[in-house]
């Protein structure tokens, strides 16, 4: 199930889902400069591989590859035990998540499905089986990466909006159960907005369409250093971006028979939003 160089011993080390390219390989990059070795999760080996060999040039990181469908029950597995068995383990970052598109009543359940069990059942799984071993050793924490979409209802996107605020929530109450026990653990969920990944090239769509406007697209290395920020201060939510902030605001604060109204006005004008799933 996996491969790769055995991380240094005494290291204190990372685990990354959904690492191989994105959002996950800039948390790679990043940590690798903080003195981090690293576990690689994701499906793609040979993305990953070539990111182990680029963390080892960047200053000796050493980055160990785990293939795993987190979709898949014995992969998910897989990945618990090694996350409960490493006692080296700082930090674990939940990235892995994807996006499907079109209205729910005539998109592909099984994808359907697969995301839930990628954003939220795979989520409750490794936190679990991270936070024993991080609030024993009293150190570390979880970073679950979210999005600015668990602030909004869109229509086309139910899975997508409704996985990423059950997200949010759980991270919150953890966060506070953290608090009350007094752990100096921290989890944070990061919400980052229109970030250059593969994210949209897998759902085959035109940045431009998507979101025309270039100041609300963020680079992958600016929502990471954004976040590592925050997890440094302890901030248990980061919203990268002050437009971003500005959107939470106002999705936040607007009632909800003046905001409904405007989001489904916003998705119709999105020809991704009523595109359905292959």
């Amino acid at each position: 199930m996996h491969s790769g160089d055995n991380a240094r011993s005494g290291q204190r080390l990372a685990l990354i889902t959904g690492a191989s390219s994105g959002i996950g390989a800039a948390f790679a990059r990043a940590l690798a400069t903080r003195g981090y070795s690293l576990v690689l999760v994701a499906r793609r080996r040979d993305r990953m591989e070539q990111l182990a060999v680029e963390l080892g040039r960047l200053g000796g990181a050493v980055a160990e590859v785990m293939v795993a469908d987190l979709a898949r029950d014995e992969d998910l597995e897989a990945v618990a035990r090694r996350i409960t068995a490493e006692e080296r383990l700082e930090l674990l970052v939940n990235n892995a998540g994807f996006g499907a598109l079109g209205d729910h009543h005539q998109a592909d359940i099984r994808r359907q499905m697969e995301m839930h069990r990628v954003h939220i059942l795979a989520t409750v799984r490794l936190t679990h089986a991270a936070l024993g071993g991080l609030v024993a050793r009293g150190r570390g924490g979880v970073i679950n990466v979210s999005s600015v979409a668990a602030f909004a209802r869109m229509p086309g996107h139910a899975s997508y909006n409704a996985t990423k605020t059950w997200m949010n929530a759980f991270t919150e109450c953890l966060h506070l159960e953290l608090k009350t026990a007094g752990s100096p653990v921290r989890i944070q969920a990061l919400c980052p907005g229109y970030t250059y990944t593969g994210f949209h090239d897998a759902l085959g769509l035109e940045r431009s369409q998507v979101m025309p406007l270039r100041g609300f697209w963020m680079s992958a290395e600016f929502v990471v250093a954004e976040s590592l920020k925050a997890f440094d201060r302890g901030a248990w939510l980061v919203v990268p971006g002050w437009r971003y902030r500005w959107v939470v605001g106002v999705l936040k604060h607007t009632p909800g028979f003046l905001l409904r109204p405007l989001l489904m006005q916003f998705a119709r004008r999105r020809p991704d939003s009523r595109k359905s799933e292959p």
